[in-house]
């Protein structure tokens, strides 16, 4: 199922499904309960392009506090649940846009149609949420371990579970750190589910091995057409996971605006910190995120003006010295020291 043909989700003032363009999530890494440390980190992830966040609900207090987050950020909020029922209805009174729970360890059939219920009450979605890591020991047996097959069959005998209630206001997320099974799982799924489908490779790493993992799993899915929603897990910072989210979709065409920053490696011939100038013109250009440019920086003027040709504005390093490019021109020579400001000057005519 592709995910022009998923259905239509609405989460707070967002929709995902039905071709709407693929939303990225992210999750706190704060106390929930901590409201001001909370809400300053959702509007420091909604400034960096994030479209949904994400809660831990351990406790009643959490719980609670939801309602006063609420109030304060721009971007719809979900309860993450384990375990207790009475937390996800608690979050849902509280004002939660949505709640992932696992049906599988919320406790009796009982406890599951409570919160169903009360899902059904406020109109809200559920993600069902199924992880690898959490695979019943009895698919493990049946599959001779942990199996793409045995994932999907989880998550289906969980969303049945809420359909058998009549309730079909669902999102599906299927997850695991082995990023090949994670690949088949969805493609699996996607044939014998019409549920929008939160896309993620689970517990992905640090920021480097994080990234690589995630960029290859969520990059070879949403290729295929599958996925309407995602999170890049890193151990680190909420906002560089946005950050990557971002920029997968945009190498993948599925999004865009913002400035697209290219640079060369380094050699033998670079006269310039390429290195810092390139990271420099990175954490510039984020000031120009509604821009739909790309920005080249290249370490040498052997080849710099030809690789810059295709990009919209450039540069170029020299012996203490460089080359400002726009459209693949030379405009000018700049000092080395000042080549940065001179390309903060252009963005800003481009404004």
């Amino acid at each position: 199922m592709s995910r022009e043909k998923t259905r239509v989700i609405r989460i707070g003032d967002r929709v995902i499904g039905g071709g709407n363009p693929v939303l990225i999530q992210s999750m706190c890494n704060t106390k929930t309960q901590d409201v001001d440390g909370t809400v300053g980190q959702i509007k420091a992830l909604t400034e960096a392009g994030c479209d949904i966040i994400r809660v831990a609900v351990p406790d009643m207090e959490a719980a609670a506090a939801l309602k006063q987050i609420k109030k304060q950020i721009s971007i719809p909020l979900v309860a993450d649940i384990h375990f207790d029922y009475r937390l996800a209805i608690a979050s849902i009174e509280s004002g939660a846009d949505k709640i992932r729970i696992n049906p599988g360890n919320i406790g009796s059939a009982d406890r599951v149609r409570a919160v169903v219920e009360k899902a059904r009450e406020y109109d809200i979605p559920i993600r069902v949420g199924v992880n690898s890591g959490s695979l019943e020991k009895n698919l493990i047996e049946k599959y001779g371990g942990v199996t793409a097959e045995g994932i999907v069959e989880s998550a289906l005998q969980k969303v049945r579970m809420i359909e058998e209630l009549g309730y079909e206001n669902l999102v599906i997320s299927i997850k695991s750190s082995n990023v090949l099974m994670c690949v088949k799982a969805h493609e699996l799924i996607a044939r014998q589910s019409d549920y929008p489908l939160h896309v993620g490779i689970t517990e992905a790493g640090t920021y480097v091995s994080g990234t690589i993992k995630s960029s290859v799993g969520l990059g070879i899915i949403l290729h295929e057409g599958i996925g309407d929603t995602i999170r890049v897990s890193l151990t680190g910072d909420p906002v560089e996971e946005v950050k990557t989210a971002k920029l997968i979709l945009k190498t993948l065409g599925l999004r865009k605006g913002g400035v697209e920053v290219v640079s060369c490696p380094t050699c033998g011939r670079t006269r310039i910190d390429l290195i810092s100038l390139a990271n420099q013109v990175e954490k510039l250009v984020s000031e120009f995120d509604h821009l739909d440019i790309k920005v080249a920086v290249m370490g040498c003027v052997v080849n710099g003006p030809g690789e810059a040709r295709e990009a919209d504005l450039g540069i170029a390093g020299g012996i203490g010295e460089g080359l400002l490019m726009k459209k693949g021109e030379i405009i000018r020579k700049v000092p080395e020291d000042e080549l940065l400001q001179a390309l903060k000057e252009e963005l800003m005519k481009m404004q």
